[in-house]
This record gives structure tokens, sequence and C-alpha cells, in this order.
């Protein structure tokens, strides 16, 4: 199995799970209907990331690129995200459908919005969170080709 893929899959699936879990255990305080708590969710997201581009290039060694990285960050990112809006999926339509309906409120109620409109919303936040974070610690991973200058 490709490394790349096989370290990702390893991340991705860690993320999903802890996404999860969390939301789980916000369910058990009833404590899943504040939105805000959901800022969380990027402490996951941040440290999947981060830790599969670090362990991937603890393997790769020399060989470790730019792309490589970057492909291992993002496709980390994208199977947490769509694990994770799956789960939410199964959730919002089968197990709790009122909870949308709390979530949405007036939205509900007045444009006829239903659970669609949150799951792509988890979609679209745990992509672009993916691809902004993967930006960002690719930066700190990187090689530099910066000529040192002594003072």
């Amino acid at each position: 199995m490709n490394t790349s893929f096989s370290v990702a899959l390893k991340y991705g699936l860690f993320i999903a799970i802890s996404l999860i879990a969390y939301f789980l255990i916000l369910r058990l305080f009833n404590l899943h209907e504040n939105p805000w708590l959901r800022l969380l969710n990027g402490v996951a997201m941040c440290a999947g990331i981060y830790y599969a581009i670090k362990y991937y290039k603890l393997i790769s060694g020399t060989n470790f690129s730019y792309i490589n990285g970057m492909k291992t960050a993002l496709i980390t990112g994208f199977i947490a995200t769509v694990i994770f809006t799956a789960f939410m999926s199964i959730y919002m339509f089968h197990l709790d459908p009122a909870f949308t309906e709390k979530i949405l409120g007036e939205w509900f109620e007045n444009y006829g919005t239903g659970a669609g409109i949150l799951v792509f919303i988890i979609l679209i936040e745990g992509l672009a969170s993916t691809v902004v974070l993967s930006l960002a610690f690719m930066q700190l991973f990187k090689k530099s080709y910066n000529i040192s200058q002594k003072a």
C-alpha cells in the first residue's frame, strides 16, 4: 500500500473517530446543540493533520517532498471529513431529526431548509479547514532552500 495513503487513512480515521466521540460526549451532556462548541472540532483536525504530515515526513526521510506531504495532509482531512459528514447525516436524518430543527431554528420554518443544508455546511467546513491547515502546516515541514547568511 502506498505509504502516503496508508498514513492518511490511519490519521483520517483517527480524526473522524475523535470528532464522532467529541460529538457523542457533547450529546451525553446535552451540549450538542451549542454551535460554538463546534469550534473545538478544529483542534482534532489540526492535531490529526499535523501529526499525519509529521509521521509521513519521519518515515519518508530524505524522500519527503512538498507535494507528497501536501497530498498526505489533504487526503487525511478529506477522509476524516467524509466519515464525519456521513455520521452526522445518519444522526440528523435517522437518529435525531429534531436536532436539525433546533439548530436551524427559524430557517427551518421560514426558508424550508432541512438537514441537507447542515450536511452541506459540515462538508464544506471540513474541506475548507483541511485545505487551509494543510497549506499552513506544510510551511513548517517543507525543505527550505534559503541560503544561510552569516552576520
